[in-house]
């Protein structure tokens, strides 16, 4: 199907005109002189005796304190001040600062307080508070409640909002007549600040009110002001407050029984064998000084983390995994800067990992290759100096992996795949005056023995300008990897500027990354050897207008050649434009286009050898509805033609999730692709003409269809006690009809000779179920169940329910594990000593 550049124009545009047809009256309103909002800011007040945290503010002290009120609404009309007013007072003694919030409200029905696990806010109302310690208005902490009691905590950077972090303090909410109250106690442990005896931090509150879906910020938050921590009021009056001596230890025991299937010796029969592991480990975290932290975790357990969301890769590139494990999540903003870390290296695949094929070359059958190797230690020290610079240092090690291998004797002997490996990042990033920063991060991998080892820098600032209206940032890199006889050097760089506040906003891209640049020892990148410009133009529309309540529209292009040799690679032009409607569904549509064939260099796997990609456009959109409701759904789809035989792809998801009250939620996630007639990399080798070595690259026509079923459901007893599971099945096959030899010049020649199957057959199947109960502050008892299936065959089932019943009869692991956490606080230890005397 040809897909002439003409007829795809029209679509384009039509999207475009539609954008500019929704915000073309209020354009004209944003012409009217915006409002201003001064600063504001609340006085703390200290106290000699602490208050009770039991979410009642009945002691006489909180009516002493000044009241922050008078919010103002952020979303889903930025400006209105809140008809139902909130009040906020802070205390604070010597340990910690002490928060209470009254919420009024019409009735309690109007307060929305589903239960759900921590840091997960649901369908329920809820209240935060946000300190910049630092007051250098880009780094802060946020601690939140719901009425229902669940707490919720986050560090806010220059990289955005991490959820991922956990701090141990108090909170208590409670239901009074119509209204709400939310008290909490946040002890300076949980928090970093600076060693001036008065000082000056930064400050926000956030109340949500679910009924109504609006959001308030005591101090106003603009979004068409770039940035959020810059955004804040102050707090004043804390004097003479010094950081605590910080010390925590976590240690855990845990139980693990697993049974798995093994191949037999001598047979092609599976058997299964069970392991019970008993074991612990300990997590600790030491104050340094009042600014800087460190963390170690001994010994680390892994084996109750989420399994991966397993899919079938025949693309020239390794699939990424989001990061489960709670070390390498927590606390990690400053690492994560530039994204050189890509934290699943460590106690990831083997850089020696097997090739099974090879072995068998050699005269070798693989009997056991691990996939993961083993983290003995981590080490992370942080935090951040009263001038605002941040300093970051991380360092894990990773013990040796081996492989078990077989010669033709029946003998056995291992081989190393991985040796002992330190991995280490280091970071110091400054904080400058109007949102900047300016930021080194050194990334290094060091092996024992003659495996390589790797290094890389990189340069990272960002420079606005007072009104924080026009800004200028980019980043630059140089990575090395030491051989035995060489040195592999690349770098990249890339440069951003443009306007990025306000209603129309545009920007600039100019990036390069060399042929031999390559971080991926501790970092991923998928495509190198390339140079890039990219303008971007969006305007947005941030106040109600006809039947919406925001629209966000952008268009733009991008433009690639190759690095080294510098030739054209590719021109892409899109377009967004997505809202939200007054009834509160959202919807989107997105196009792409590349009008012209461009030149794939990864697909063949062969260097110097390029595929002639065909034009092709890519239309697509989706839905959401209002999540307050019992039953709300989530809906996308995707349509992308190709100018090659009959080449399409289709992608179509749908997720409805049902509350069956606050306790109880289903969610439910169906997805769908069909690749028809898609063209891929099939095959490689050296064959023989006259008597010379020829590379031959073959190319496979092929139908690759994918389905993917998750089933989710969570039960929460109350605010520390929950249950969850989460059920997946995955299959996807591709079906090879025809194959085609790739020319030097890259087009596709018929080849009649090639009759290997190539077709694939993959299931994957995993069920996590999980039990968790915080039974104290830090403290925490967890049940897990794990079952994995994974299958891969060249026999393809073309019928869906034919390979779950195949699969589920399918040797699996199954793993049942329990591990308790006990958090110990050297200070409350202190304490119980002391009132015991």
């Amino acid at each position: 199907m040809k897909v002439p550049l003409p007829a795809v124009l029209p679509k384009l545009c039509l999207l475009l005109v539609l954008g500019c047809a929704f915000f073309t009256a209020p354009a004209q309103d944003a012409k009217k002189k915006p409002v201003v909002y001064p600063q504001k800011s609340l006085q703390a007040l200290r106290v000699s005796e602490a208050p009770k945290i039991d979410g009642v503010l009945d002691e006489a002290v909180w009516q002493q304190a000044q009241i922050a009120s008078n919010f103002i609404q952020n979303r889903p009309t930025p400006g209105p001040p809140e008809v139902h007013p909130t009040e906020v007072r802070i205390l604070y003694d010597d340990e910690a600062i002490y928060v209470g919030a009254l919420m009024h409200d019409v009735a309690q029905d109007s307060i929305f307080r589903q239960l759900g696990t921590r840091d997960d806010l649901g369908n329920t109302d809820f209240f935060g508070i946000f300190l910049d310690t630092y007051h250098d208005k880009i780094n802060a902490f946020g601690f939140f409640t719901t009425p229902a009691g669940v707490q919720l905590d986050a560090r806010y950077s220059s990289n955005g909002e991490d959820w991922s972090w956990n701090a141990v303090w108090e909170s208590e909410a409670r239901l009074q007549g119509t209204d709400w109250v939310a008290e909490f106690r946040i002890p300076y442990s949980a928090i970093r600040f600076g060693s001036k005896p008065d000082q000056v931090w930064g400050l926000n509150f956030m109340r949500n009110r679910q009924s109504t879906r609006q959001g308030y910020f005591w101090n106003h938050v603009d979004p068409a002001v770039d940035g959020f921590v810059n955004q804040y009021g102050t707090l004043t009056g804390l004097k003479s407050i010094q950081a605590p001596l910080r010390l925590s230890l976590t240690p855990y025991v845990s139980a693990v029984a697993q049974h798995y299937p093994y191949r037999k010796e001598g047979g092609s029969k599976t058997g299964y064998k069970s392991d019970l592991n008993i074991g612990g480990g300990m997590d600790v975290k030491y104050g340094i000084s009042d600014a800087f932290t460190l963390d170690m975790t001994l010994i680390p357990d892994f084996s109750q983390v989420q399994s991966d969301n397993q899919v079938l890769n025949l693309s020239p590139f390794e699939t990424q995994f989001n990061e489960n494990r709670p070390f390498f999540m927590e606390g990690t903003e400053l690492f994560n800067k530039g994204d050189f870390f890509y934290s699943r290296r460590i106690g990831g695949v083997p850089v020696n990992y097997l090739n099974a094929s090879q072995e068998e070359e050699n005269g070798y059958k693989v009997i056991d290759n691990p996939l993961e190797t083993k983290m003995l230690n981590g080490t992370k020290i942080s935090g951040r100096t009263q001038s605002g610079l941040g300093i970051g240092v991380f360092n894990a090690v990773v013990g040796r992996q081996y492989a078990t291998l077989e010669d033709a004797e029946g003998n056995r002997f291992r081989k190393e795949t991985q040796p002992l490996t330190n991995y280490n990042i280091t970071v110091l990033d400054q904080s400058l005056k109007n949102n900047s920063y300016v930021t080194l991060v050194n990334t290094n991998v060091m092996r024992q023995g003659s495996t390589y080892d790797a290094n890389l820098t990189g340069v990272l600032f960002r420079v606005a300008n007072k009104e924080n209206k026009y800004a200028i940032d980019g980043k630059g890199a140089m990575s090395q990897r030491y051989f035995s006889d060489s040195t592999d050097l690349g770098h990249t760089y890339e440069v951003r500027v443009g306007k990025v506040s306000g209603n129309f906003q545009y920007n600039f891209t100019h990036s390069v990354i060399s042929d031999t640049y390559n971080p991926n020892d501790l970092g991923i990148l998928f495509t190198n050897n390339t140079q890039e410009e990219e303008l971007n133009l969006s305007y947005n529309v941030y106040q109600p207008f006809w039947k919406l309540l925001n629209l966000y529209t952008n268009v733009g292009a991008e433009y690639a050649r190759r690095y080294e040799p510098d030739a054209f690679q590719n021109l892409v032009f899109y377009g967004n434009v997505n809202g939200t409607f007054k009834n509160f569904f959202s919807a989107g549509l997105q196009l792409n286009m590349q009008p012209v064939r461009t030149y794939d260099f990864f697909e063949p796997r062969v260097a110097g050898w390029y595929y002639l990609f065909p034009t092709n456009y890519d239309i697509g959109g989706f839905v959401s509805s209002d999540y307050r409701k019992k039953l709300a759904m989530d809906i996308s789809g995707n349509y992308r033609p190709y100018s090659e035989n009959n080449r399409h792809n289709i992608s179509f998801s749908i997720s409805p999730r049902y509350r069956v009250n606050d306790r109880l939620m289903f969610m439910y996630d169906y997805s769908m692709q069909n690749r028809v007639d898609d063209m891929g990399y099939a095959d490689s080798f050296k064959d023989q003409l006259n008597g010379q070595p020829q590379q031959r690259v073959i190319f496979g026509l092929r139908d690759v269809n994918s389905v993917a079923n998750t089933l989710s459901g969570s039960y929460i007893f109350s605010n520390r006690m929950s249950l969850t599971m989460r059920a997946r099945h995955y299959w996807s096959k591709a079906t090879y009809k025809r194959f085609y030899q790739l020319t030097i010049q890259g087009e596709l020649l018929p080849d009649a000779t090639y009759s290997e199957n190539r077709d694939v057959n993959f299931n994957a199947f995993n069920v996590d179920m999980v039990y968790a109960w915080w039974f104290a502050p830090g403290s925490e008892v967890s049940v897990v169940w794990k079952n994995a299936i994974l299958q891969q065959e060249d026999d393809v089932r073309p019928h869906y329910f034919d390979n779950v019943s195949h699969t589920l009869s399918s040797p699996q692991n199954n793993s049942f594990s329990i591990k308790v956490l006990y958090y110990l606080d050297y200070l409350t230890l202190q304490k119980r000593l002391r009132s015991k005397r």
